[in-house]
């Protein structure tokens, strides 16, 4: 029973102890009511574990492992470390007053991601925006004080440390011209934001591609979305769609697969890395 050296998100955490008692469960031919009424609990809470959507009780993963026929101490120590360990919050949980509760778990999952690939169309994405582009974003919302405006500006910029790190993930993102165009904040503001542009795809792990308007329709036209690929077995592909008031977390390997084959897509049609790097440094000009 492997219980160690996960990666380093509570989010991600959560996501291998579910996995790892339904597979418990599921071995001992046990409904999940039956493992439900153990706890003196529902089956809806038992999906909930195991799909990492909650928090853990240690007792209650006690008693599931013992119902289970985990008897073995060694065993047993491993499973309520990693209890112990998906309880603790993550960094982003500091951010808890400007971040959105449907928003919370994309970052978990972003932050313990070995491959981040986005396709944007409005704006750049999160992760490679300039300080001075996410401050224009953020003001925008005309509703935020100026300390949560401040906040706001703080959790992005905070979100760009992990690619900056010896592990950190590969980004591979393609750019529909139109977020080129939207002039955030003025002309100076999206000088400052090519640049950065320019210099993060210097970056071993970072690829930038831009899909300009003369490849007309396309395979993405539904929308932008992120699909996060992790190297835990465990872990599915997961995409990431957001909208107005929420956003939408899609497992489905079958639905997945149609963003992977749109991402492939899109990726041979828009310009390679250093035709992009090229339209980048004309439009300094």
């Amino acid at each position: 029973m492997q219980a160690k050296g996960v990666a380093n998100s509570s989010t991600v955490r959560r996501i291998l102890l579910g996995s790892l008692l339904r597979r418990l469960r599921e071995s001992k031919g046990i409904a999940m009511r039956e493992a439900g009424y153990h706890i003196r609990a529902t089956e809806s809470k038992i999906s909930r574990l195991e799909t990492g959507k909650v928090s853990f009780k240690e007792r209650d993963v006690a008693d599931l492992l013992t119902f289970y026929g985990v008897v073995d101490e060694k065993e047993r120590d491993q499973v309520l470390d990693l209890v112990r360990e998906a309880n603790t919050l993550g960094w982003w949980h500091s951010f808890g007053g400007v971040l959105p509760p449907w928003f919370e778990p994309f970052i978990g999952l972003e932050s313990a991601a070995s491959v981040v690939r986005t396709y944007e169309m409005q704006f750049i994405p999160g992760l490679l925006q300039c300080p001075e582009y996410v401050s224009a974003v953020v003001s925008a919302n005309h509703m935020l004080a100026a300390a949560e405006l401040e906040r706001r500006v703080e959790l992005r910029m905070r979100r760009q440390e992990y690619l900056q790190r010896e592990n950190g993930p590969v980004l591979w993102v393609v750019l529909d011209e139109a977020s080129l165009r939207r002039p955030m904040g003025g002309p100076d503001v999206m000088r400052a934001q090519v640049r950065y542009l320019i210099e993060q795809a210097s970056r071993p792990n970072v690829t930038i591609q831009l899909l300009p308007y003369a490849v007309g329709a396309h395979a993405a036209e539904g929308g932008a979305f992120t699909l996060l690929r992790f190297t835990e077995s465990d872990l599915r592909d997961v995409v990431y769609l957001e909208h107005l008031t929420g956003a939408q977390y899609i497992e489905k390997p079958e639905d997945v697969e149609q963003y992977t084959r749109a991402m492939d897509q899109i990726s041979v049609d828009a310009l390679h890395p250093d035709a992009t790097i090229n339209v980048l440094e004309s439009l300094l000009k």
